[in-house]
């Protein structure tokens, strides 16, 4: 944050001396307002001014401490003399309302409730709360606990005070939302019921265990005492904030008489007056501030009598009395140079009688009736009562011998004199009488100076009447109405009205806020018999006029042309008189009565004693200098200075994270007091910026858009652009405002700089789109030009540059302290570490600046969105941040990698990380950063793969030496150990995604091609091992397939099934290319199954070359047929040819189950199959054919018809097709088979003993 602009003395002394000049009294209105310079340089003289010794005397300690007690003095008078003003205010305003529409603030967190915060959320994730969450939400709150709450940032920004429960709610709430919406879709459960289910759980934890009844009460009653405050409550801040007592308060509130709408709209009057004056007197002497321009001076007038004639149109808009009915007449001509309206003239509009008609409420009540005795005691009585002109009320009725009621009779008149008549009657007996007897009556003249007791009065009784001392008691009660300020009785002559001295009943009638009139009445009239208004007059004491007969106490009401003399019996009442008619006249000379008039009548004196007792107090407490001050006669710019900074500390300082906005209390107090006293209102908002400046400067959270809407104002006061229209511009206020333009820049600058600090986690929300808003418009040079984008660019770049290393300063501060200390660490430390720590420490450091900048893209994006617009220009200055963060980066990156020894792979983790965060991000993919990443990594990327090619080559031809061919997985050990190598740097090439196409295609051409020449190596050497396995088994029916064979036709097969997925490439070359090594894989099997299939034939033949024997004519043939007749004559002779056929049979089927067993393809398999049924029985035919013109040996035929038989049925039960088995050569066999089956049985019907080639399953297996 920005240093404070002066030291904490150089405060102090600024107030004191604005202190000081506010308790001058202003020779004239010109507004000074102290200044830097002056202070500075009386602070220079008082310190030349003290003796220069180095330890001071007692003499000197003396006159300090006599200077500090002057200032506390100085600041107490200060103090109270405002507080009276701003009490006033608060009595009776008639400008501004507390608003209702200001934002609520919310509660401010301290850092006791911060640390409750995390324990609480650091005990959820323990276990050890009763809220039940799945892992998903762990993990987010986890998060949450470890980047948010633990943040030094958020401890800052607690500390400041310009943080709430809302707003860590708001971070968790924008942190979930992204972690919500990349969860996947469950059926029944929408992603919104997720989100509001762990806002519960979050407010459930951050809770706590508080009473939540407790809770909603705590923030009902402060969400009251934000919007709207009573007067009482008023009274009591301000007296907080001004450090005012109560005895001093009531002081105030007592001798000003702020309970009085009455005097309080005469002292607006006052002082209304008296700015008017002020302004004339100004215009006169020609004593102006010094403006911008000279033709400002009179506009200067004009605005001030505008500004008061505004005002005083405001009072008279208010109703006559706060809460009574409003009497109002049409406007008057209200005079340029005058507070009063103009009534002088014959041809101004005039009251009439009609005007001031009045209405008042009486209420009698009958108590009792005394001193009734000429009655029955059981005889019924009651009253009557009547106002005279109006209708008649009756009492419940009662017996003579107690004659109470308590009975209340209402009544409403006009009549300000009104004639009551009260009677007694008792019911007649007589069956004649018309009406009852009355017994008495009594007439009364009340007033609204009655007393309102019950008391006896006297009845008139009929003559000859018996109770000749008939008394009743009652009370009258007539009320006062809101705009009769007073009445009475006096003594009048005057010139116009009231020409004749005699003793008339008065009163005192408000029409309107600034017209009244003095009304003499008669009894039961309405209307008053003469008027005066008082508008012009002067009231004031005069001593007794000998001349005149009656009253005693004299005062008298002067005007140009008129003198109107009163008189009244005691002093009390002319005391009471002349107070009220000067609050009507609204003259600024305060009645003041001589001496001698005190001293006339000792009751009365006695009485104005009583009177005065408080104004005496005030007076005996010091009082009386600050409620008698001339409001007019104080420089009250620079009072409300002082004012706006004591309430601006004091609601930084209160219970709300205000960020610098004032409640809608001390909103309403600060607007009443700039209208009533005149406060312009660009010196209101440069103040405002000035202490808002001040304490942001000091770490306190100020949102800038306050600071813009009171920049925007007084830029357009100082440009001349107010929507108003133009005004008057002094030249203190254009220099004050370009002095405070330059410190608003500079600190906005600063903002920007240290945005991450200033707006932590995007709080205040909105917080840097606005400071960047408010700087375009500091940088403008006037209101209407707007500034290039390329000028606030250039300076909001200059701003990030400065960001990125303040954010790479902080980082590398936050990695120390984590114990990783490769950037700050000394030269020396740095050079003893180990390689691999020094690789650790930059990876570790790579990681915390991803995060700082993802953080900046998730909690600063509101600028991107608005970008479109008015910071289209953000996401290029944001990336040019991120690359000046990174170029700070890469010196610690590129010495630890240096630092590397040759040939080491470690650092590729770094370069997975940074590259998978940079190529996600469009702004900084193959930027500067980026590109001299690839640079670094691409010889390694190379030697790598060149060294993994040799190795891989070299395993594969000690591999295949070594060889023993046992099936391992799909294949031989050497294979799987080819493909998982070879697949695994693949993935580790692709897991790269190297960002540069160009190069990312070549490192897969490369890739994919040295997997085709190593699968290709790896095929032919099979096949060579293959063939000469096979060579070296047997070819008897003893041959049974090892299992290393099939292990090699395994090793061919997923060969085949790995080239889809390692060689091959989209492309013509590639394409090519992968189609010669799948060519080549493909004939290398046919190749072996041929081989496969020509052992098998081989070992078919060697069967065949057995049968041959039997050939007919052959000498062999008749030996083996001789001797098997002789020897059956004696002996069972096994059947000949069973045990080669059965032999042959058992060789198919038990080799079938072991292809079928130990060979992972079955479309391999089944072309096998079909290559070898074919293949035998092209054997078998060919070796029929040679034997066409021979007849079969019975043991031939019976041979062949059971090999023949089951090599079809054991072949068809292993899937070869009914094509392929019914083949024509099939076809061949079967029907010379079958003839010579035929003739066999003409010649030997039981030579075959049931072997047929017929379809029957007689024959065993």
């Amino acid at each position: 944050m920005l240093d404070p602009s002066s030291s904490e003395e150089e405060s102090e002394e600024v107030l004191e001396e604005e202190r000081r000049e506010v308790l001058v009294v202003a020779n004239s209105s010109q507004r000074s307002h102290p200044a830097a310079p002056r202070e500075l340089g009386r602070q220079g003289d008082g310190g030349a001014a003290r003796p220069a010794s180095p330890s001071p005397s007692v003499r000197s300690e003396g006159r300090e401490e006599q200077e500090r007690l002057q200032r506390e003095e100085s600041d107490k008078r200060l103090r109270l003399q405002l507080y009276t003003f701003i009490a006033r205010c608060i009595a009776y305003p008639f400008n501004a309302k507390q608003p209702t529409d200001m934002a609520r603030r919310q509660q401010k967190l301290n850092k006791q409730q911060l640390q409750v915060v995390k324990e609480r959320f650091q005990a959820f994730l323990n276990g050890e709360t009763q809220i039940v969450a799945d892992e998903a939400f762990c993990n987010a709150v986890r998060s949450y606990y470890e980047v948010f709450l633990k943040s030094d940032r958020v401890a800052r920004m607690v500390h400041s005070g310009g943080c709430s429960a809302s707003d860590f709610r708001d971070v968790f709430k924008k942190n979930i939302e992204k972690r919500v919406r990349s969860l996947p879709e469950i059926d029944g459960l929408s992603k919104e019921t997720v989100l509001s289910s762990w806002i519960a759980k979050y407010d459930a934890i951050y809770r706590g265990e508080e009473d939540l009844y407790k809770q909603s009460n705590r923030m009902a009653l402060s969400a009251v005492s934000e919007l709207i405050l009573s007067k009482e409550q008023l009274y009591e801040m301000f007296q907080q904030i001004l450090s005012i007592k109560k005895l001093e308060h009531q002081l105030i509130y007592n001798a000003c008489q702020l309970d009085n709408a009455d005097e309080q709209a005469a002292q607006i009057r006052r002082e209304l007056d008296g700015r008017l004056q002020q302004a004339d007197q100004m215009a006169k002497e020609r004593k102006y501030p010094k403006f911008v321009a000279k033709e400002m001076e009179q506009m200067y007038i004009e605005e001030l009598r505008s500004s008061v004639n505004l005002l005083m149109a405001n009072l008279e808009s208010l109703p006559v009395s706060k809460g009574g009915p409003e009497y109002k007449l049409q406007k008057l001509k209200r005079s340029q140079n005058c507070a009063f309206l103009d009534i002088g003239d014959e041809n101004d509009v005039q009251l009439s009688k009609s005007d001031v008609v009045l209405s008042f409420t009486l209420e009698i009540v009958i108590m009792e009736v005394q001193g009734l005795k000429s009655l029955a005691p059981n005889r019924i009585v009651y009253c009557t009562m009547e106002v005279e002109g109006g209708e008649k009320l009756q009492t419940d009725q009662a017996e003579a011998s107690r004659p109470q009621w308590g009975t209340q009779g209402d009544f409403t008149t006009t009549h300000p004199r009104p004639v009551i008549k009260v009677k007694l009657f008792t019911e007649s007996t007589g069956v004649l009488a018309l009406e009852d007897k009355e017994l008495g009556r009594v007439v009364l003249y009340p007033t609204s100076n009655s007393s309102k007791s019950p008391e006896l009065h006297k009845m008139v009784v009929p003559k000859n009447s018996q109770d000749s001392d008939l008394r009743i008691k009652l009370a009258v009660r007539m009320d006062k109405p809101p705009h009769m300020k007073h009445c009475g009785y006096l003594y009048a002559l005057g010139q116009k009205v009231w020409k004749r001295w005699k003793k008339r009943y008065f009163v005192l009638v408000q029409v309107s806020q600034y017209t009244f009139a003095m009304c003499s009445y008669r009894e039961k009239k309405s209307e008053p018999q003469e008027l005066m208004q008082l508008e012009g007059y002067t009231v004031d004491y005069t001593a007794p006029h000998s001349g005149l007969q009656g009253g005693q106490m004299f005062f008298n009401a002067v005007k140009e042309g008129d003198t109107v003399i009163f008189a009244s019996d005691d002093e009390q009442d002319r005391i009471l008189w002349v107070q009220a008619m000067y609050r009507a006249t609204g003259q600024s000379y305060k009645p003041i009565p001589a001496s001698q008039a005190q001293k006339m009548n000792s009751k009365g004196s006695n009485i104005h004693i009583d009177l005065t007792q408080t104004a005496d107090r005030a007076q005996k407490h010091g009082m009386d200098e600050f409620i008698s001050a001339n409001p007019c006669k104080f420089d009250h710019a620079t009072l409300f200075r002082v004012l706006q900074r004591q309430t601006l500390d004091h609601r930084l300082n209160d219970s709300y994270s205000c960020l610098g906005w004032f409640s809608p209390g001390q909103v309403f107090v600060l607007d009443e007091y700039c209208a009533r006293y005149g406060v312009r209102g660009c010196h209101r908002h440069l103040c405002y910026l000035n202490e808002l400046m001040e304490h942001s400067e000091n770490g306190a959270v100020i949102d800038p858009t306050l600071l813009h809407y009171s920049f925007a104002f007084c830029a357009s006061h100082v440009h001349g652009n107010r929507p108003d229209g133009i005004g008057t511009v002094t030249i203190e206020e254009k220099e004050r405002f370009e002095d405070i333009k330059e410190r608003l820049a500079s600190l906005l600058e600063n903002q920007i700089s240290h945005f991450r600090y200033c707006f932590p986690f995007g709080r205040p929300e909105g917080a840097l789109k606005a400071t960047l808003s408010l700087l375009e418009r500091v940088l403008m040079k006037d209101i209407a030009t707007p500034i290039p984008a390329e000028d606030v660019k250039k300076v909001v770049r200059k701003c990030l540059e400065k960001a990125a290393l303040i954010n790479y300063t902080r980082l590398t501060d936050y990695a120390k302290i984590e114990g990783y200390s490769c950037v700050s660490s000394t030269t020396d430390t740095l050079n003893q570490a180990p390689p691999s720590v020094k690789l650790e420490e930059v990876i570790h450091l790579a990681e915390l600046c991803i995060e700082v900048l993802q953080q900046n893209e998730e909690h600063h994006s509101e600028v991107r969105i608005t970008a479109l617009a008015a910071f289209a220009w953000w996401p290029d200055l944001l990336a040019e941040h991120a690359e000046k963060f990174w170029s700070l980066f890469t010196v610690d990156m590129d010495s630890a990698l240096e630092a590397q020894p040759p040939d080491s792979w470690d650092s590729f983790p770094l370069f997975q990380l940074l590259n998978n965060f940079l190529r996600n991000d469009s702004l900084l993919c193959n930027g500067k950063f980026h590109k001299h990443l690839q640079e670094i990594f691409v010889p390694l990327v190379i030697r790598y793969i060149d060294l993994m090619e040799s190795s891989i080559a070299q395993s594969l031809h000690r591999g295949l030496e070594q060889e023993s061919w046992q099936p391992v997985n799909n294949g031989s050990a050497t294979s799987e150990d080819l493909f998982w190598k070879l697949d695994a740097l693949q993935m580790f090439v692709f897991d790269l995604h190297w960002p540069e196409p160009e190069f990312a295609h070549h490192l897969e051409q490369r890739l994919k091609l040295m997997a085709g020449d190593m699968i290709e190596a790896c095929v032919k050497r099979t096949r060579i091992a293959f063939e000469l396995k096979l060579q070296k088994t047997s070819k008897s029916t003893d041959l049974r397939i090892p299992s290393s064979v099939c292990t090699m036709f395994n090793v061919l097969v997923d060969a085949k099934k790995q080239t889809a997925k390692l060689c091959i490439l989209d492309g013509g070359q590639e394409q090519q290319y992968h189609s010669k090594i799948d060519d080549l894989i493909e004939e290398t099997v046919k190749e072996v199954i041929s081989l496969l299939v020509s052992k098998f034939i081989a070992v078919l033949e060697s069967v065949l070359s057995k049968l041959s024997r039997y050939d007919e004519g052959t000498f062999f043939s008749s030996i083996l047929s001789f001797t098997v007749k002789a020897a059956a004559k004696y002996v069972d002779v096994p059947k000949p040819g069973m045990d080669l056929a059965d032999t042959y049979i058992m060789f198919v089927r038990q080799n079938q189950d072991i292809l079928r067993d130990k060979i992972n393809e079955e479309m391999y398999i089944e072309r096998l199959f079909d290559q070898w049924y074919s293949s035998s029985m092209k054997v078998i035919c060919m070796w029929l054919a040679d034997r066409l013109d021979l007849q079969l040996h019975i043991y031939q035929l019976k041979t062949l018809i059971r090999i023949v038989k089951k090599t079809y049925r054991d072949f068809r039960l292993q899937g070869v097709l009914e094509g392929t088995l019914n083949s024509k050569t099939y076809d061949t066999i079967h029907s010379r088979l079958t003839v010579e089956e035929a003739t066999v049985s003409v010649s030997d019907g039981s030579g075959l003993q049931g072997i047929t080639m017929k379809d029957s399953d007689e024959e065993e297996g």
